[in-house]
């Protein structure tokens, strides 16, 4: 049997108890942790999404990644390089703080299908493109791992699979 309609390559267990069939897990690995899922910051998103300014947003919600996810974009694709990377970095870490916070230790699933998981995911997008742009191979590599292990589906997604 797969998984729900946000996670279709990864299976769930069933387990047989007394006549009824019970899903044990709807993610992948037995042994590892459940996939987190942030809460994101609804009032930091509806600013957005209302078309408020990224830097007003990053300044009166400065946890929220999405922000900084905004600010990092625009900056690459306006080849303010060094100035991406830099914005990467803060929501990239705001959002280590976030899933900290949510139960992560380090590993495990944070799928891109949750919404309000993508700002971080946009945050180490960015970064791996702005160190790769200037050289920093090692730091790509790692942003790529952590991608793939968060969501490989995040990498396609965002252009880096």
């Amino acid at each position: 049997m797969t998984g729900g309609p946000t996670t279709p390559t990864r299976r769930s267990i069933l387990w047989v108890h007394e006549g009824t069939i019970k899903q044990v897990t709807s993610f992948g690995d037995l042994l590892g942790p459940p996939p987190t899922l942030l809460t994101g910051d609804d009032d930091a998103e509806s600013e957005l999404l209302n078309g408020a300014d990224p830097a007003a947003v990053a300044a009166a919600h400065p946890t929220a990644s999405i922000a900084w996810a905004h600010l990092a974009q625009d900056a690459l694709e306006s080849g303010a390089t060094i100035t991406a990377y830099a914005y990467a970095r803060t929501g990239y870490h705001r959002g280590l703080d976030q899933l900290r916070r949510h139960g992560w230790k380090g590993f495990g699933a944070v799928p891109w299908s949750h919404e309000p998981n993508r700002g971080f995911l946009r945050c180490v997008a960015v970064l791996a493109r702005a160190a790769q742009t200037i050289g920093e191979n090692d730091e790509y590599v790692r942003c790529l791992d952590l991608l793939n292990d968060s969501d490989p589906a995040a990498a396609a997604e965002l252009g880096l699979a």
